[in-house]
C-alpha cells in the first residue's frame, strides 16, 4: 500500500513537472510574447513621435530671428505713417507785434491734421493763438490760407479750416481703448522738417497737465515718442494709423516725456468749436485722474462702473469745495450718468454746463451723494 502511494506521489510529481515543462516550452506562448514586444515597440514609437513633436513646437517659435522681429516693427510703423501722412499739414502763423512796434509780424509754426472731408483741421491753441494770418501747407506741397474756426485754451485745442480739392481726412480712433505699452507713432513738422516720424509706446495714461490758462487738462496721454517744437498739434496714431491723441507738450528738462490730449476729448471740443466757435463748460474746480473699480465694490454698491474718477485736488472757493467734495473721493456718476473716466466727466460738463446735478461718489468704501451746481466757464 505504501509503495502504491509512493508510486502515485511520484507519478503526480512527475506529472506536475511534465506539466510545468510543457508550459515553459509550449510553442503557443510565442504569439503572446510577440504581441507584447510589438505593443511595446508601438508605444515606444508613439512616445518618441510625441516627444519629437513637443520638442519641435517650441523650437519653431524660437526660429524667428531678431531681424524678422525688427522688420515686423518697421512694417507697422511704415504702414501707420503711410496711412496718416497725407492728412498731416504744416501750420504757419503770423502774429501781431507789440503795440507801437514797427517791425515785421511775429511768425510761428506747428502741425495739424485734417479730420473732415470739408477741410477742418485740428491743431493746438497755443499755435494759432492771437494769429493775424494762418497758412497751411498740405502733404503734396500746396500752400493755402486758413481761417480760425475756434480755440479752447483750457484743453490747448483749436480748429481751423481750409478750402482745397482732394483732401485726405484722418481716421479717428478711440483713446479709451489705449493700453500702457501700446505702440504709437507721432508725425509732425519739428523745426520746419516736414513729415517727421517718431515712434514709441504709451508710457502712462490718465496724466494731468496744466494749460496756459492754469486749468488742469485731465486724462492726458504720456508717450516716449520724441516730440520737438513744431510737433505741436500733430497726430499721435496707433499701429493702424488711427489718431488717438493730439500732440501738445514736451517736458523740456526730461527725456522721453511727451504729452498728448486724447482724441475723445478733442472730439467733444471740436463739436462745440464748430457749432459755436468757442467752448463754455461747467466747472467744478477739481483735478482728477481715472482709476479702476473692483468688481466686489461695484456689486456691493450696486453700480455698473468699470472705473471711476479720483479727485486729486480741489481748488479753494470752487463749486466742488462748496458742496463738500474732498481729495480722495471717487466720482462714479454725475447727473444720473455713469462716470468711468475723465472723458465722461468732461463730456457731461460740456453738455450740461451749470445745471445743478447729483454727484455720487465713494469715500472710504462708502457710497455718498451730494448736490452741486457747476460754474460756467
Amino acid at each position: 500500500m505504501r509503495s502504491l502511494l509512493k508510486y502515485i506521489q511520484l507519478e503526480g510529481e512527475g506529472l506536475s513537472l511534465n506539466c510545468n515543462s510543457q508550459r515553459i516550452d509550449e510553442p503557443r506562448s510565442e504569439p503572446g510574447a510577440r504581441i507584447e514586444e510589438r505593443t511595446g515597440e508601438r508605444i515606444e514609437a508613439r512616445i518618441e513621435e510625441r516627444t519629437e513633436e513637443r520638442i519641435e513646437e517650441p523650437s519653431g517659435l524660437h526660429t524667428v530671428s531678431e531681424g524678422e522681429l525688427l522688420d515686423a516693427y518697421s512694417r507697422a510703423v511704415i504702414n501707420a505713417s503711410d496711412t496718416i501722412s497725407p492728412s498731416v499739414v504744416n501750420v504757419e502763423v503770423e502774429q501781431k507785434g507789440k503795440r507801437g512796434s514797427r517791425g515785421p509780424a511775429l511768425q510761428g509754426s506747428g502741425s495739424g491734421f485734417i479730420f473732415t472731408s470739408d477741410g477742418y483741421i485740428f491743431t493746438n491753441s497755443h499755435v494759432v493763438n492771437q494769429a493775424e494770418r494762418i497758412f497751411v501747407t498740405l502733404a503734396d506741397g500746396r500752400r493755402v490760407p486758413a481761417h480760425l474756426v475756434g480755440e479752447d485754451p483750457h484743453t490747448d485745442l483749436a480748429v481751423i479750416q481750409i478750402w482745397a480739392p482732394d483732401m485726405v481726412q484722418a481716421r479717428l480712433g478711440d483713446s479709451q481703448k489705449l493700453r500702457v505699452g501700446q505702440l504709437v507713432i507721432a508725425i509732425g513738422n519739428p523745426y520746419g522738417f516736414q513729415s517727421t516720424v517718431t515712434a514709441g509706446v504709451v508710457s502712462a495714461l490718465g496724466r494731468s497737465m496744466r494749460a496756459q490758462t492754469g486749468r488742469l487738462i485731465d486724462n492726458v496721454i504720456q508717450t516716449d515718442a520724441a516730440l520737438n517744437p513744431g510737433n505741436s498739434g500733430g497726430p499721435l496714431v496707433d499701429s493702424s494709423g488711427r489718431v488717438i491723441g493730439v500732440n501738445t507738450a514736451v517736458i523740456l528738462p526730461a527725456q522721453g516725456i511727451c504729452l498728448a490730449v486724447p482724441i475723445n476729448t478733442a472730439k467733444s471740443v471740436a463739436v462745440s468749436l464748430m457749432k459755436h466757435g468757442y467752448v463754455r463748460r461747467g466747472w467744478l474746480g477739481i483735478g482728477v485722474q481715472n482709476i479702476p473699480i473692483n468688481r466686489r465694490v461695484s456689486r456691493y454698491h450696486q453700480i455698473e462702473n468699470q472705473g471711476a474718477v479720483l479727485i486729486i485736488s480741489v481748488e479753494p472757493g470752487s463749486p466742488a469745495e462748496k458742496c463738500g467734495l474732498r481729495d480722495g473721493d471717487a466720482i462714479v456718476s454725475l447727473g444720473g450718468k455713469t462716470v468711468n473716466d475723465p472723458d465722461d466727466l468732461n463730456r457731461w460738463l460740456l453738455e450740461k454746463g451749470e445745471q445743478t446735478c447729483e454727484i455720487r461718489f465713494i469715500r472710504h468704501s462708502e457710497l455718498l451723494t451730494l448736490i452741486c451746481t457747476p460754474a460756467l466757464r
